[in-house]
């Protein structure tokens, strides 16, 4: 394993940054395309997105590998030396490895370059908010280049160091947040007939939710409303409360079924918020499309992990999370993978998770040979 790549993995780790707060360690990506390998452009996109572009010596597919740069808003517990450096911020979802991977594979085509082709490595900001596709795709840049196929991966907590995980279609869930607000009157705790406090239509606001959820991964119709906040009146005990609100993160493999439960939802509250003559507003934020895989770039990866005799796992179940990688799969042929992170690893978002340097090298080896596959290069 090349130990640059592990002191970039820690170097990263030490200096987090949050979504679209990634200034540095996108400097830190511009700086390394620029002196240490030969791509033939790099180039910025949005605030803090990079982009390196490598050329085939022939003509063929153009391809984009995808990592993830932003950190998470959690203070870290671990003790080694490479521990962040800054209070309340940790890279607790493994993106300083997802950045590293993809420096290695610009190392990797600036000494083999593809023979056939286009390559795209792009590092994306804001992934964790569901905003940082979205801003990237937007651009001039991106209206205007033809991409065949788009690949990413995300270690996974779980499953045995350098296992492949793949799954066709549904790889990771449709996920939007839904933010409630009721706005009643207060009135003299003693005398709450005489105000509107919102606490009874919160209460059913939640029992509805949580009759409307069905937590059966293994179904189509899997849905889940997880109460994530909430927040009644203030701290007066004379005080009845006259203002309230509740937020969900909503979970669905499939989109349209999750905006015909939010749709029931949203009249029940209509009706509550009516019946107790309160005012309400419904907003949504954080929105992720579901990663849904294209059969053809699945099978690249499987011929790609079989050439390289890498350990596969063909999954039958999706991952409950989200996944910002889903808006391209939306737009682009492309599927996400996983690389198995040790089954003792500590899940992701955990305060003592960190990304193991081992898979950097498997990271890097599959996401070559995927170029070479999907280009029929030897």
């Amino acid at each position: 394993m090349n130990k640059s790549l592990i002191d970039i993995r820690k170097h990263l780790h030490a200096y987090p940054e949050l979504s679209n707060e990634e200034t540095n360690t996108s400097q830190f990506i511009f700086n390394f395309l620029k002196e240490r390998t030969k791509a033939n452009e790099v180039l910025r996109i949005s605030t803090t997105g990079i982009l390196a572009v490598f050329l085939g010596k022939q003509q063929g597919k153009s391809i984009l590998l995808r990592a993830d740069i932003d950190a998470l808003p959690i203070e870290e517990i671990n003790p080694f030396k490479h521990r962040s450096t800054v209070l309340g911020v940790s890279h607790k979802c493994g993106h300083d490895g997802h950045t590293t991977i993809l420096l290695g594979v610009a190392l990797e085509l600036s000494k083999k370059p593809v023979y056939k082709g286009k390559v795209y490595l792009l590092f994306q900001p804001a992934e964790e908010i569901g905003i940082g596709a979205k801003t990237i795709l937007s651009t001039d840049f991106f209206k205007e280049i033809s991409i065949d196929y788009v690949f990413a991966l995300h270690n996974l907590p779980g499953f045995p160091l350098h296992q492949i995980v793949i799954k066709q279609n549904v790889f990771t869930a449709y996920v939007v947040s839904m933010i409630i607000k009721i706005k009643g009157k207060t009135s003299h705790a003693a005398e709450p007939e005489h105000g509107k406090n919102p606490a009874n239509a919160l209460a059913q606001i939640i029992k509805k939710a949580d009759n409307l959820v069905y937590n059966n991964p293994s179904s189509a119709n899997f849905f889940l409303i997880t109460p994530i906040f909430i927040h009644l009146g203030d701290l007066a005990y004379g005080v009845s409360a006259g203002a309230g609100e509740i937020h969900f993160t909503i979970r669905a493999w499939d989109k349209e079924l999750a905006t015909k439960q939010c749709s029931a939802l949203e009249d029940f509250i209509k009706e509550v918020c009516f019946s107790e003559k309160l005012n309400f507003t419904v907003s949504w934020t954080q929105e992720f499309e579901a990663t849904v895989n294209n059969n053809e770039a699945v099978d690249l990866i499987k011929q790609s992990a079989q050439k390289k005799e890498l350990s596969l796992n063909e999954l039958n179940t999706p991952f409950k999370w989200g996944e910002d990688f889903g808006l391209f799969t939306s737009c682009f042929k492309g599927a996400m993978f996983g690389i198995g992170s040790g089954e003792k690893s500590p899940a992701l978002h955990n305060p003592d998770y960190d990304f193991p340097d081992e898979i950097i090298a498997t990271g890097i080896t599959l996401f070559y040979e995927i170029l070479n596959q999907a280009n029929e290069c030897p």
